[in-house]
This record gives C-alpha cells, sequence and structure tokens, in this order.
C-alpha cells in the first residue's frame, strides 16, 4: 500500500518576512502583489481582522493604519531562496518529492514506513514539520494518506485544526468522515466551476463524489476527473513527478509601475525582460526557435486600447541574451503603436531546445562559442553577487524614474540574495 504525505507552509510570503524580523510575530501582516496592488498573503491576525485575499490595497488602507497591520511588497527574490531551503530539507527524508508550488510538496514514504500506521505517521508528520522549521523558520503543515488527493485534503484539514498541523488519513471510517464533512469543490483538481456540474447531478460532498458512478464522472469530468475520483477512493492514480517535465516555453512579463508612451521606454523593458528570459533558458540549457513580444494597455483605463503582438523566428536556437534583445526590440518597434499608454509587455520564448548541439545557419556569422563563454561568466558574477551586478545596457540603468519599474516601495530586503542586504546584527 502507497502513503503520500502533503506538505504545506502557512502563510508562506507572510512567514518569510516573519523569519527576518520577530517583531512582526503575532501582528497582522500582508504581502502585496507587483506594483503593491492586492493582498496576496495573510497573517492569522490579518485573516481575524476581516481582511480577504486579493483586496486592493487602497480599499484597506485605513483599515491597515487603523490596526496596525504591517504591509509589504512581493519579495519574489526572498521568497524563491527559502523556498528552495524548504524543499532540500524535505529532500533530508526522503528522494521522492515533488515539488507542486513554491511553498508545498508531496513526499513519497517509502523503505517500509508505508507499512505502518497510526501515530508512528503521525510521529513522522510531525518530525517534518519540526526540521522544516527549526532548518528555515518556516511553519508548516502536513497532511498523510494512502493518495495525493487524500494527502491534500489531510494537510487542509490540519491547517483547520486547533490540535496540531499534522493529519493523517489512513482507515476507511476516518476517510469517510473526513469525505463527509468536504465540500466537493474543495476536492483537489475540482474548484468551483466542475462542483456547479456535480451540484446538478445531487453531488455536494467529496463522499458522495467518491461514490458517484464511474461513467457519470467520466461524462462530466473527463479521465482527469475519473482519476481523482478513484483517489478518493484510496486508489492511487496519481504518481509523483519526481522528474520536471521539460519545459515548453519561457515567458517574462510585468505589467509596469505607471503607463508607458515613448517606444524608448518599452524597447528597454522588453530587453530586460529578455535579459531574465535568457537566463531561465541557460539555467535550463535550453535554446529557444521563436520569440514573441507583447504589449498592452491598460483596459480598465478610458482612452483607446491596444493589445499587440509580434512573433520571430529566429534563424538558430539560441540561448544568447545580446542575439535575444536584438530579435525582441525589432518586435517591439513592430507591434508598438504611437500615441497610446501602455501598461504591460512581455517576452515568450517558444519551441525550445536543448542547447546544444544546435544547428547552425548557413550565414551564421555568431561566435556562439566566445559568446557562451561570456555569459557563462556574467550569470557567475551576478549570481555570487546579486542579480543584475552585470547587465546589458540597453536594458537601461538602475533608476527609480524608469516609469516602466515595478512598484514594490514597501520590499523588506533580499536577505539571502543580496550581499548589500544581508541581515545586520548589532551587540547592544
Amino acid at each position: 500500500m502507497h502513503t503520500y504525505a502533503a506538505v504545506d507552509c502557512d502563510n508562506f510570503y507572510v512567514a518569510c518576512e516573519r523569519v527576518f524580523d520577530p517583531r512582526l510575530a503575532r501582528r497582522p501582516v500582508v504581502v502585496l502583489s507587483n506594483n503593491d496592488g492586492c493582498v496576496i498573503s495573510r497573517s492569522q491576525e490579518a485573516k481575524r481582522l476581516g481582511i480577504r485575499m486579493g483586496a486592493p490595497l487602497f480599499q484597506i488602507r485605513a483599515l491597515t493604519e487603523a490596526q496596525g497591520v504591517r504591509v509589504f511588497s512581493s519579495n519574489y527574490a526572498l521568497y524563491g531562496d527559502m523556498s528552495r531551503r524548504v524543499m532540500e530539507t524535505l529532500a533530508t527524508f526522503t528522494p521522492e518529492v515533488e515539488v507542486y508550488s513554491i511553498d508545498e510538496a508531496f513526499l513519497g514514504l517509502g523503505g517500509g514506513l508505508e507499512r505502518r500506521r497510526g501515530e508512528k505517521l503521525l510521529d513522522y508528520g510531525h518530525a517534518v514539520r519540526e526540521r522544516v522549521r527549526r532548518w528555515t523558520g518556516l511553519p508548516s503543515s502536513v497532511g498523510i494518506a494512502p493518495t495525493k488527493t487524500l494527502a491534500k485534503l489531510a494537510v487542509r484539514l490540519a491547517k483547520r485544526s486547533r490540535e496540531g498541523s499534522v493529519r493523517h488519513l489512513v482507515g476507511a471510517r476516518e476517510i469517510e468522515e473526513a469525505l463527509a464533512r468536504t465540500p466537493a469543490e474543495e476536492v483537489w483538481g475540482v474548484g468551483r466551476r466542475l462542483a456547479r456540474r456535480l451540484q446538478a447531478e445531487g453531488i455536494t460532498t467529496a463522499l458522495e463524489l467518491a461514490r458517484a458512478d464511474d461513467r457519470l464522472i467520466r461524462r462530466r469530468m473527463r479521465v482527469t476527473g475519473l482519476r481523482v475520483v478513484h483517489e478518493l477512493r484510496g486508489v492511487p492514480c496519481l504518481p509523483l513527478e519526481l522528474c520536471p517535465p521539460p519545459r515548453r516555453s519561457v515567458t517574462v512579463s510585468r505589467s509596469f509601475g505607471q503607463t508607458v508612451e515613448r517606444l524608448e521606454d518599452l524597447c528597454e523593458a522588453v530587453s530586460f525582460f529578455t535579459t531574465r528570459a535568457a537566463e531561465k533558458l541557460r539555467r535550463a540549457r535550453l535554446a529557444a526557435g521563436v520569440l514573441m513580444v507583447f504589449v498592452a494597455t491598460n483596459r480598465f483605463a478610458d482612452g483607446p486600447q491596444h493589445e499587440g503582438s509580434a512573433v520571430v523566428h529566429l534563424p538558430v536556437p539560441t540561448a544568447l541574451t545580446a542575439e535575444l534583445i536584438g530579435y525582441a526590440r525589432r518586435a517591439v518597434e513592430e507591434a508598438f503603436r504611437p500615441g497610446l499608454r501602455y501598461k504591460k509587455a512581455g517576452v515568450m520564448l517558444l519551441e525550445l531546445v536543448p542547447e546544444s548541439p544546435a544547428q547552425r545557419g548557413l550565414f551564421d556569422r555568431v561566435d556562439r562559442e566566445r559568446a557562451r563563454r561570456v555569459l557563462e561568466a556574467v550569470d557567475g558574477i551576478n549570481r555570487r553577487m546579486g542579480p543584475d551586478t552585470v547587465r546589458f545596457a540597453s536594458a537601461g540603468l538602475r533608476s527609480r524614474t524608469q516609469a516602466w519599474r515595478t512598484i514594490c516601495e514597501r520590499r523588506s530586503p533580499r536577505y539571502t540574495t543580496r550581499w548589500d542586504e544581508l541581515l545586520t546584527l548589532s551587540a547592544g
């Protein structure tokens, strides 16, 4: 019999902020989306104040000031590095770790543990939770069950429980009771849209879903939904994805802090996004055969609207930043319309192939080996000294006057990835 554990860090973005500032403990804290727009993470104290997920900052500003809520801009460099540390910690328990998201993972509990029951499973869950807390400072919840879908349900119940943040579902009666208390829409892989279809068939709880006829489920939810139903019955149908599938595309896009009207500013922003996309390509040892640039005005604002794009089929698949920037800037010129106020732009790299060997074109005059060595040196410097220590001039200089720069006025220091933002301690 298989056994899986789902590990989910609690209020992850907020928890990362608290690791480096203990004064935030027991205080209401929220983290905002790009450009300090909406709430994307809340502490329990903030939830009790009635701050909802997705609430725009301007709507809750008075409440945050009156209640002393600490408000942070998103700090993805910090969150990404803390996520890496969590996953490395989980790997000390088992090599079977599937990274599901930035703050979630599944563990395969092999090596004889799958035959254990009751308190031994709970002890294992508490050991996982305690090591993550001790090694990273982050709180987490753990759910253990015979299938991944039931493990997701168990971790959801663990988060709601006052008895602790570890829950296991192993016995048939225990599973049945948990399914009976769970709305169908809360089942992993169902959601509200499918739940409405199921409600028309008289299925409102996870238990009713587990007992539904296979033919009905296949008709309403297709084969993917049928796998979920079998998982609710305790039959594993979703194996761990220990080797992520190869990337099919790389996309980097941002909404601007202010609208952009000049072609020069738009080219500068797209050059910056292309630099980031090229770095991702090289980390994955891939090269792109197609580049697409897209630009858009603010659809919520009055005035003329435009969503434009341009596609470039590259003569030779490449991950060289300078080459990609050259194609991207020409694509911006094609997509741009003068007189409009652009709010968002992005770069998408498609038709990805292994970086080496790549078929060269007949008229390809780029010294790719030399360019590759230069970029290896640049990437190495930026990894050691922080992003953009060495950068392409076409992406602009670091300046608060760049209208396209993302607004992050409340961002905490990037404690773990920037030398100049390391945590400092003073003796007193």
